[in-house]
């Protein structure tokens, strides 16, 4: 019997022949941001740890609460740097070179294909896209592997979904999983991994299959994970001095793999989709939801923050203005991202429509700061969740879209099909 991608993963890691039920591996990169990470340094301390395992493997990134909303969010940054200097750690990311940390650390070539790698955020999985197995962890898991570089885990199943069929106009990877997720629910793959494949995400770019693995989680699945190509290659090699050879390519699943399951889905008459308060399985097509008016609008994430993003905003927000009284918040997900959006004239695009551009955070999507809702009022994000309070206040309501839908509701002040503003 063959293997999945997750399975071979593991036994490089753990140097095992065969896979029991746990497994004690060897990791090849960790990292906490500027809320986790305070939490995991406090118990690596109170531990009596005195080294880390190799001060390389590690980073910090501050990228949720930067810059500082209060001076809580300040102690816990000036806490970590404490700490990288005690011990000597070197990737830390602060105000002057910081970006959301599922996008930044790939961009600095932290993550490669068949690595294992942990973070003390739930969206760790985003980095399953270029072939790697990446989890999150709580901050009590990090500060144990911050000592011993190893993590126990319990041997996840693997379903593979398989996606077939041509795409419509406007419908995007973000279209694509909530689909999936309003059709197994926000517990269909609870701590298994998704493993995502078919014609439909061999034609995606690695952008676009971020995307999809990032919100794995709201499936409940411990990852996601897309076999390497041709594509994962190409798009790495803008973050390497060393091209990559093919043997990357050996990372994917067995033809005869032994899956939990296997789920087929026909997209070709998907059209584009949106999730409803309060949950990301709570899915519906845009066009059901025509007469929803909006208060705010926020286009960035790790979701939803990319240039390929930026590009498909810009170009429906190109010449028009937001609706009057309409709060737009666009958030390029790194400084790099930034550099290259303004480079191609989309800040300027933006601004002129009215829009907020902001620097590279976490804030609004965890309800954090740079943009809270109110009692009352109605946000449409291109984030990942949708919880009750999670923008803002209880009484709040979110919804989830993907950059094409936030960016033409945002010129209508309501939920909004693309075809309403722009004509291919």
């Amino acid at each position: 019997m063959g293997k999945t991608l997750v399975e071979k993963i593991l036994l490089k890691a753990s140097s095992q022949k065969k896979l029991e039920d746990f497994v004690y591996a060897k990791v090849d990169f960790c990292f906490g941001n500027d809320i986790t990470a305070p939490l995991a340094v406090k118990q690596f301390l109170s531990a009596g740890f005195d080294k880390v395992f190799n001060p390389k493997k590690i980073a910090f990134v501050c990228d949720h609460f930067l810059p500082a909303r209060d001076f809580k969010s300040a102690n816990n940054v000036k806490m970590l740097k404490d700490f990288i200097e005690k011990f000597k750690i070197p990737n830390f990311f602060d105000i002057n070179n910081c970006g959301i940390e599922h996008v930044f650390l790939l961009e600095k070539g932290f993550i490669k294909p068949g690595m294992l790698v942990v973070g003390a955020d739930s969206h760790t999985c985003t980095f399953g896209a270029i072939g790697c197995l990446s989890l999150g962890v709580g901050s009590t898991d990090l500060a144990s592997v911050m000592r011993e570089g190893s993590v126990w885990l319990k041997v996840p199943s693997t379903i593979r979904f398989v996606y077939k069929g041509k795409l419509r106009n406007w419908v995007s990877a973000k279209d694509i999983i909530l689909y999936t997720i309003g059709k197994i629910g926000v517990d269909g793959a609870l701590y298994k991994v998704m493993e995502f494949g078919g014609p439909i995400i061999e034609k995606l770019d690695v952008e676009q299959r971020s995307t999809i693995t990032n919100m794995a989680i709201e499936a409940g699945a411990k990852t996601g994970i897309v076999e390497v190509d041709d594509r994962t290659l190409i798009y790495l090699s803008k973050f390497f001095d060393k091209p990559f050879g093919k043997n990357f390519l050996d990372w994917r699943s067995d033809r005869d793999a032994n899956y939990e399951n296997v789920m087929e889905f026909d997209l070709s008459k998907l059209e584009p989709q949106v999730a409803c308060p309060h949950l990301p399985s709570n899915v519906k097509s845009v066009e059901e939801l025509r007469d929803v008016k909006l208060d705010q609008v926020v286009i960035g994430s790790c979701t939803n923050g990319r240039i390929g993003d930026l590009k498909v905003a810009a170009h429906i927000l190109k010449g028009k203005r937001v609706k009057k009284g309409l709060k737009v918040i666009v958030i390029p997900a790194s400084p790099l991202i930034y550099r290259e959006a303004e480079r191609k004239g989309y800040i300027k695009i933006f601004l002129q429509a009215g829009c907020i551009v902001s620097p590279s955070t976490c804030g609004p999507c965890l309800g954090g700061h740079m943009g809270i809702l109110g009692e009352g009022e109605v946000g449409l994000a291109t984030t990942n969740r949708n919880f009750v309070g999670r923008m803002g206040h209880p009484q709040s309501f979110v919804y989830l879209a993907s950059p094409a839908i936030a960016a033409a509701s945002a010129i209508k002040g309501r939920i909004t099909h693309p075809k309403e503003v722009v004509n291919l």
